[in-house]
């Protein structure tokens, strides 16, 4: 039986660029009742805890580097003692929110995780921010695409080390080469599945 998909929604302060957003952030939790795998840790570590619940944490996987990602994930590593995978490409917005402490592990291009039995591999789609990663899962027909894809188009990129004709090639040329019928699981509001967002991509 492969691994379920659970989220949570944690709230909080996206900051760049010297400019706030009140956003609300997905946690996406993959795993079985023994064991987890966690993507994204914004804003607050005690709502992401109490989803893994009694579960082992076996990854922090962060997509990438803006402060509405990132913010919890020392203290989630503190309370869990799980690793943090991070895209080094994204080191210059990570030490912005954590000058002191470091991620534990490069996520790069092909990086993979196994979890309760279904394997997520790691695909580098820059753009949003240079060191932006999707975690695709095959057997569950699910991509998680952090803020690089949503429902309704591309993630932003109008702010610091953002690109638009990079997001738009990594996002033809990675996620919308899925099967049609994989489900986009995104950094921030609803899921839509890859089909519905060929004609939003221009």
């Amino acid at each position: 039986m492969p691994a379920r998909i659970d989220k949570t929604v944690v709230s909080g302060v996206f900051s760049l660029d010297g400019q706030d957003f009140d956003v609300d952030n997905n946690v996406w939790l993959v795993g079985d009742d023994e064991t987890v795998l966690v993507i994204d840790a914004p804003h607050d570590a005690a709502p992401i805890l109490a989803a893994v619940g009694g579960r082992t944490l076996g990854a922090i996987v962060l997509t990438h580097g803006h402060n509405d990602h990132i913010t919890a994930a020392v203290a989630l590593r503190e309370a869990t003692g799980a690793p943090i995978w991070f895209n080094p490409e994204d080191r210059m917005l990570w030490d912005v929110v954590h000058p002191d402490a470091a991620p534990d592990h490069d996520l790069v291009e092909g990086t993979t995780f196994d979890v309760a039995g279904t394997q997520l591999v790691a695909m580098h789609t820059p753009g949003h921010s240079p060191g932006s990663t999707c975690l695709y899962a095959p057997e569950l027909d699910t991509v998680f695409t952090g803020d690089t894809l949503f429902c309704g188009g591309p993630g932003a990129t109008g702010r610091s080390y953002s690109d638009k004709p990079t997001i738009l090639n990594s996002i033809q040329e990675r996620l919308l080469t899925l099967p049609g019928e994989t489900v986009v699981k995104t950094g921030h509001g609803d899921d839509t599945v890859v089909a519905d967002e060929v004609d939003n991509i221009h």
